[in-house]
């Protein structure tokens, strides 16, 4: 397993240095003169070259790029061009909330999608049916419009949660609780869905095999059958689906953290581009990529914790 992991992470430095590169020169191309936007529209040509200059606009792409990725390998990613700070400093500031919705919104997105999933398998029927419709609503419905639905819903008419804004775990468990709510709700209803349709297929693939005949037919409980045998085995393609949606909600975040205003990466991934701040936007891309490569590495473990024979391959 050591090996395993070893060579994932071996195989993900080139991921790391192809999307960082990509992003850079796809960001250089964003419309948009930040140097203008600093010293405003009033500003004389003479104090426009000056802030341009001090931000080393002046200098040819490339350079400019070469200068970055040596500070990165130094583990420096650089200042934001906007307001001078730190971006490792900006970003770690709104990391936890983006985690706090993103592991909250997967963590639920499983419990519920595969509960569904277990008891559609083994009962099919109209309970079937129903959680099908369930199922094609959650992916029709667009995150956005959902989350102002449960705005109106629940904080505009009912007072339940805020409608906005985010609280430090640190400050008062509570409060973070009711302000995560609204926000991995509309995060969830897709991933239930998507999750409840795998769950169920790989639990019926499962249960047709011929060692679930043989466990039935040497008197092993059916709870034993199930929670034991066949949902350890459908475990892995519903993991792999499980790392597809965690994904899928950090993207997924740019949208849902604006309309809660909750202050995490996507709201600042928004602000960094329409500012063409562009060490922000490297900073930003490289957390999103490091982010994605732990989930591969994570589900990498659990093959081997799941599947042993996945250490043999």
């Amino acid at each position: 397993m050591i090996k395993q992991i070893g060579r994932r992470i071996l195989f993900s430095i080139p991921l790391l240095f192809i999307v960082a590169t990509t992003t850079y020169f796809l960001a250089a191309l964003i419309p948009g003169n930040i140097a203008r936007t600093i010293v405003g529209q009033e500003a004389t040509e003479q104090q426009y070259l000056e802030v341009r200059n001090s931000l080393g606009l002046n200098q040819p792409l490339l350079l400019r790029y070469w200068h970055w990725l040596d500070a990165a390998l130094h583990g420096n990613l650089g200042q934001s061009l906007f307001n001078h700070e730190s971006v490792t400093g900006l970003i770690n500031v709104r990391l936890e909330p983006t985690l706090s919705v993103v592991i909250a919104a997967t963590l639920v997105s499983t419990v519920i999608g595969v509960s569904f999933g277990v008891v559609s398998a083994l009962r099919p029927g109209r309970l079937d049916r129903l959680l099908d419709g369930f199922s094609a609503l959650g992916l029709a419905i667009p995150p956005f419009f959902l989350g102002l639905v449960l705005v109106e819903w629940f904080s505009v008419r009912y007072h339940l949660f805020p409608a906005i804004g985010y609280v430090p775990l640190s400050q008062s468990f509570g409060s973070w609780f009711h302000s995560l709510v609204l926000p991995v709700v509309t995060l969830s209803v897709a991933g239930v869905a998507v999750i409840t349709k795998q769950t169920r297929d790989a639990m019926r693939d499962v249960m047709d095999r011929p060692f679930i005949r043989t466990l039935r037919a040497s008197g092993v409980s059916s709870r034993s059958i199930i929670f034991k045998h066949a949902l350890r085995n459908a475990a892995i393609p519903v993991t792999t689906v499980v790392s597809l949606m965690f994904i899928s909600i950090l993207s997924a975040t740019v949208l849902v953290e604006t309309v809660f205003a909750v202050p995490g990466l996507g709201g600042l991934a928004v602000t960094a581009t329409e500012e063409s701040d562009i060490p922000l936007i490297q900073g930003i891309v490289v957390y999103f990529t490091l982010i994605v490569i732990l989930v591969n590495l994570i589900v990498d473990v659990l093959y081997v914790v799941l599947n042993p024979k996945v250490r043999t391959r």
